[in-house]
C-alpha cells in the first residue's frame, strides 16, 4: 500500500506528546539522534526537526532542516554557469530523513521529503538549493529518484536547485 491513500498524515514540529521512544529506522545513528539530540539542536537553533505523524499519533518518520553553504567548486559545471561568481552560495541542508523500518518501502519517505521541499521553497532566506547527504547507496537512489543531482566528487552528497523545487509548488 502506498502511504496516504486512506490515511491522514501530518508533518509537524515535535511536541511533548510525541513518543520518540518507539521510533526505529534501522539506522542506530539516526535513531539515537532523534531520541537524544534533535530536541537539543532545535532549542539551540542548530536544526529544525519535523515529524511525520500517523492518524493514531505514532511517529512514522522525521527530518531536520538547517542552513548551510556550498563551495561553488563542488558543483557541476552545468550548474556553475547559472550562478554568480561567489566562493560560496547559501543552501538549506536536509540533515536527516528517516522512516520507521516497519513503514519503509511503502512511500512514507516521500511525505517528509515533500514537506521539506515545501518549507525550503517558501523560505524568505533565499537558498540556492536543498542539499542532502545520503547515508548510503539506498538513500542516494531514493534522492536521485526525487530529482536530486549528485555533487561530482561526492556521490552521496546531492542537491536540488531551489528554482526547480519552486516549480513543483506553482
Amino acid at each position: 500500500m502506498l502511504a496516504g491513500r486512506d490515511e491522514k498524515l501530518s508533518v509537524e514540529p515535535p511536541a511533548s506528546g510525541h513518543d520518540r521512544s518507539g521510533f526505529e529506522s534501522g539506522v542506530e545513528l539516526l535513531d539515537r539522534y532523534f531520541r537524544t539530540q534533535a530536541g537539543q539542536h532545535a532549542r539551540k537553533n542548530m536544526a529544525a526537526p519535523f515529524v511525520l505523524v500517523l492518524p493514531d499519533g505514532t511517529i512514522a518518520g522525521y527530518y531536520t532542516l538547517s542552513s548551510t553553504s556550498v563551495q561553488l567548486s563542488e558543483l557541476p559545471e552545468s550548474t556553475l554557469r547559472k550562478l554568480p561568481k561567489y566562493p560560496r552560495v547559501p543552501a538549506t541542508l536536509l540533515g536527516r530523513l528517516a522512516v520507521d523500518w516497519r513503514l519503509q518501502g511503502k512511500g512514507y519517505g516521500r511525505f517528509p521529503l515533500a514537506d521539506a521541499l515545501y518549507r525550503a521553497a517558501r523560505s524568505e532566506i533565499a537558498p540556492f538549493a536543498l542539499i542532502v547527504e545520503a547515508f548510503d547507496d539506498s538513500a542516494r537512489r531514493f534522492y536521485e529518484r526525487e530529482s536530486f543531482l549528485p555533487f561530482p566528487e561526492q556521490p552521496l552528497k546531492l542537491f536540488r536547485a531551489m528554482a526547480d523545487i519552486k516549480q513543483l509548488f506553482k
